[in-house]
């Protein structure tokens, strides 16, 4: 996933079997009754073109599944696709279409991406019908984990799901278990059993933890984790969105950056993170140089290309902080429909498809990426972050879900790396904190 991974981060079985969805089912993404403006996607579309916008560039693994897709799409239906291969720009390029009548059919990318350009802001279609479409013998809605869809993540303001998801991405703490079995055999579950790992790997002269210390979405993974271990799900969300900063002073928010603070003062952290440039760091900790690393579930695919001989890619989650319910960080890639789309049948039908069993397994197994159905199969080198996903109570968005504008960029990451780098301590970082979210609240209402 590459560059787009980076721009988000700076994107069990389920507890019973995952509930089908039906356009009326309670919490999910389509629990409201159909909009007046959505369409019957189930009649013939053959003649009817699509044109497809696309954030994957050609020749990547997630772009070749989906255009065999559409080539499989084409011969069964009759419908044309008209495909730009965009790349990661095309969101940005959506932004002037949507003030004209030129715009794309269907576009795909990040949830942290389409929602403030299309789900958020009313200028995407309902894809009700999308979600209760059948396929191989199911719905689509009933292939997506209902814990995905409970928290209305992918609604809009009339109720109804505006995007459909067909892929995730999550995070892990990663290491070699060839060369770790120990940690495969019995991961760290709490804090202090981190610690003790740390502790043992420092002592045998190992460095501990790599981090490329110039990405600041992978910086601010280790506070808000810690926080949401703390608080859980929501809490850092609910930070953020205090106008008056008082959330600022609880006290897990506090042990919160001082768990940062002991990484880094303990001196766990690999030397030269804090002047390192991206993939400096990640380089060194997939050629063994160093033991650990918390980034997310790409990193397979990422430094697989230099990645020691006989590496073994495994993972385990952000340990425990206290007693609440560990979530799952769970990011989406998936479809919007323009609400302007000309071609609103087909284009819905397209977005249905590729949740497919034969699409969502070569998701999984070609491209190397986590598909959104439970069921499809994954390579090996991500299954550890499939069966955390899976087995996860409740799952969490990068930054627990925080896009109020300018926020992470201009007052959270600065702070944040500041004390992830060593610059700051956690009680400065706090009191930072405070300030700056007073000041930004005051400034956009």
């Amino acid at each position: 996933m590459g560059k787009t991974a980076r721009h988000l981060r700076p994107l069990a079985a389920l507890l019973g079997a995952a509930l089908a969805l039906s356009t009326t089912a309670c919490g999910g993404a389509t629990d409201a009754s159909p909009a007046a403006d959505a369409v019957d996607i189930s009649g013939s579309i053959s003649g009817q073109t699509i044109n497809y916008w696309s954030m994957w560039k050609d020749g990547e693994p997630q772009q070749k599944v989906i255009a065999t897709a559409i080539s499989d799409f084409e011969k069964e239906t009759g419908a044309k696709v008209s495909v730009q291969w965009q790349g990661r720009s095309n969101t940005e390029k959506l932004v002037p279409a949507l003030n004209t009548n030129n715009v794309p059919d269907l576009v795909d990318g990040t949830l942290a991406k389409l929602a403030p350009v299309i789900g958020d802001t009313g200028q995407a279609s309902p894809l009700t019908s999308v979600y209760s479409y059948g396929l191989d013998g199911k719905t689509v809605s009933s292939v997506i984990p209902e814990k995905f869809t409970s928290n209305g993540v992918f609604k809009g303001e009339d109720g109804q799901p505006w995007m459909v998801p067909y892929s995730i991405s999550s995070d892990g703490i990663w290491f070699d278990a060839a060369k770790h079995p120990e940690l495969k055999a019995k991961p760290p579950a709490t804090w202090d059993e981190f610690m003790e790992v740390l502790d043992k790997l420092k002592a045998s002269g190992a460095a501990p933890i790599a981090a490329d210390g110039d990405i600041a979405g992978y910086n601010s993974t280790w506070f808000v984790t810690a926080l949401l271990r703390l608080k859980g799900a929501g809490s850092f969300k609910a930070l953020a969105e205090d106008k008056s900063g008082a959330g600022w002073d609880d006290p897990a928010v506090l042990e919160a950056a001082q768990k940062v603070e002991s990484l880094v003062k303990g001196g766990y952290l690999n030397s030269g993170y804090n002047a390192s440039k991206f993939p400096a760091q990640q380089q060194l900790w997939a050629n063994g140089d160093a033991a650990l690393i918390l980034n997310g579930s790409w990193t397979p695919t990422e430094t697989g290309s230099y990645a020691a001989p006989g590496f073994e890619y495994s993972s385990f989650q952000f340990p425990a902080i206290g007693d609440k319910p560990a979530s799952a960080r769970v990011d989406f890639i998936g479809f919007a429909v323009p609400a302007k789309s000309k071609n609103q049948v087909p284009a819905q039908r397209l977005a249905a498809f590729l949740l497919d069993a034969k699409y969502q397994n070569a998701l999984g197994t070609d491209a190397k990426v986590l598909p959104v159905r439970q069921d499809a199969p994954v390579d090996p080198a991500v299954a550890s972050v499939k069966a955390a996903i899976d087995a996860a109570p409740a799952t969490h968005l990068q930054n627990d879900g925080v896009t109020f504008p300018g926020y992470t960029e201009k007052v959270f990451f600065p702070r944040d790396d500041e004390l992830f780098l060593g610059k700051t301590t956690a009680a400065e970082f706090v009191a930072k904190m405070k300030e700056a979210q007073i000041q930004y609240w005051k400034d956009n209402g």
